[in-house]
């Protein structure tokens, strides 16, 4: 029989060790605005295009709505003029849901810095699915030997209770929107709702229909919003180490 550390040892070190690297070439990645206007009026095909209406277009300034993109890809295709360019970064989570839409113009927003909390050296966080399996398994593949999370302190609970922070994936339909707010009124302060995915995030797809499934934040303060569908397990501890106040 073999011995188990002789194998581990010959296996070697698997988990990543550079942190947030870019996505490869051959990913689509999320869209995001050059800083030039667009030079094709009354073009509007990338607005048109976009499935959830996450681009708004008015003369030659374009507005690109992270929080509704579901990285289709559409917009970046059809664009004639290159203002709307592949982003291929993972550190894609912001802490307000403002600095996710984008405009084409010099001027920038200051990124938002999160609240200070007692997080920055571990965080226990309880996952709540309402419908998006994508992001679950990317949510699990932070957890394997490549990602490893819990090098970070961050590790998952079987209960609110024990929870430092939310973590929601899916577009929260009105069946769920009690069962969040009891998941959150369990845990201790203080306490953080992080979005994981478009559809956490806005509904993506689903917003705006029959079940109200607009996302999280009609729900429950959101900390923190980790925009792609499904984002990155790269992304989704950007996000987390973002909320805890190590980035």
């Amino acid at each position: 029989m073999k011995s188990p550390l002789i194998a581990l040892l010959r296996t070697g070190v698997i988990t990543q060790r550079e942190m947030f690297p870019d996505l490869p070439d051959e990913a689509i990645g999320l869209p995001t605005l050059a800083k030039s206007l667009c030079t094709n009026d009354d073009c509007r095909a990338c607005e048109t295009s976009c499935p959830t209406s996450a681009i708004t277009v008015s003369g030659s300034d374009v507005t690109l709505d992270r929080g509704l993109c579901i990285g289709c890809g559409a917009c970046q295709n059809t664009c004639p003029s290159g203002v709307i360019v592949r982003d291929l970064s993972t550190k894609t989570a912001v802490i307000s849901r403002d600095e996710l839409i984008l405009i084409n113009r010099t001027d920038t927003k200051e990124p938002a810095k999160p609240p200070k909390l007692p997080f920055a050296r571990s965080l226990h966080i309880r996952e709540v699915s309402t419908g998006d399996n994508a992001s679950d398994l990317e949510i699990l593949a932070t957890t394997n030997a490549i990602f490893d999370i819990a090098r970070f302190g961050i590790h998952f609970v079987a209960s609110p209770r024990f929870a430092d922070a939310l973590l929601i994936t899916g577009p929260v339909g009105r069946a769920m929107h009690e069962p969040l707010r009891r998941c959150y009124d369990a845990m201790a302060e203080p306490r953080i709702v992080i979005a994981v995915g478009t559809s956490a995030i806005s509904g993506g797809v689903f917003g705006g229909g029959y079940a109200n499934a607009n996302g999280v934040s009609e729900i429950l303060p959101v900390s923190c919003f980790i925009p792609g569908d499904p984002p990155h397990p790269w992304s989704i501890i950007h996000g987390i180490l973002l909320a805890m106040g190590r980035i």
